[in-house]
């Protein structure tokens, strides 16, 4: 029996004035996982700056008065240059518009929220943050797997998947492998074999657990079960891409355990 969501209750939202920017995040797709604050801001902001990642679903629940302005950066692809988007944000709230920057998951991880956020506040600006359900976690608790459990890990390590310019990150990869903690890779499709290789020159073992994630929410979500040492050769032959999450650790390996009676799957 479906359930209709009553509307005469939602909490009092907060007033948009012309002239700010809010960060918000859109959750990592499905428009069900949007917060009601995210929803607020698109239904009344002027302007959407919005990411390649935010899914059209989403956009489709922008105001009619609305303007939608791509401002997507892709790995390895043209993309946006982040002097150029902080410029655009600030001159539109200038301009008096009420602007929305609308990221893919949640703004401050991973997203350049806080380059953003520095940017207008250099400006002179005034911001809102609005959190938003980062993809990694969502990907992983959707298909099966905690983020922590008592009797596999305490704690849990988010990790960008990007190289850095200066090359330092091999080295911090295999730092973050030996904590011994279950590791979920963002941005990782680039580098899978590089990521791999140095988490297992970090301490981790050839067999521990991993799943690979591509698209989580959405119609062409795709799942791999595998391990820390073949992750790179299955994903290949799989044809999966971006974007995508890496699960590395004890935890992956709930997802058997668990998928008899979850529901709600795509």
């Amino acid at each position: 029996m479906e359930t209709k969501l009553r509307v005469d209750n939602l909490p009092d939202f907060p007033d948009f004035p012309p002239g700010e920017v809010w960060l918000a995040g859109a959750g990592p797709g499905d428009p069900g996982l949007l917060t009601l604050h995210a929803l607020h801001a698109l239904r009344t902001a002027d302007d959407i700056v919005h990411d390649a990642l935010v899914d059209p679903r989403i956009l489709e629940l922008a105001g009619n008065q609305a303007k939608l302005i791509f401002a997507g950066k892709r790995g390895g692809k043209p993309s946006a240059q982040q002097g150029d988007i902080n410029e655009l944000l600030i001159e539109r709230a200038r301009m008096r518009r009420r602007v929305l920057r609308l990221k893919g998951g949640d703004p401050f991880l991973f997203g350049r929220g806080g380059e953003e956020v520095l940017a207008l506040t250099r400006a002179g600006l005034r911001f809102r943050i609005i959190p938003g359900i980062t993809s990694g976690l969502a990907a992983a608790a959707l298909a099966g797997i905690p983020a922590t459990m008592r009797d596999t890990n305490h704690a849990i390590i988010l990790m960008a998947g990007s190289r850095s310019a200066d090359g330092t990150s091999v080295a911090e990869w295999e730092r973050l492998a030996s904590v011994g903690q279950p590791i979920i890779v963002y941005m990782p499709m680039a580098n899978l074999p590089d990521i791999m290789s140095a988490f297992e020159r970090g301490g981790m073992a050839h067999d521990t657990p991993a799943v690979v994630i591509s698209s989580s929410t959405t119609s062409e979500e795709r799942i791999i079960e595998t391990s820390l040492g073949t992750a790179a050769v299955d994903a290949e032959r799989q044809g999966i891409g971006a974007p995508a999450i890496v699960i590395v650790g004890a935890i992956a390996s709930m997802r058997q355990q668990l998928l008899a009676n979850m529901v709600g799957r795509p």
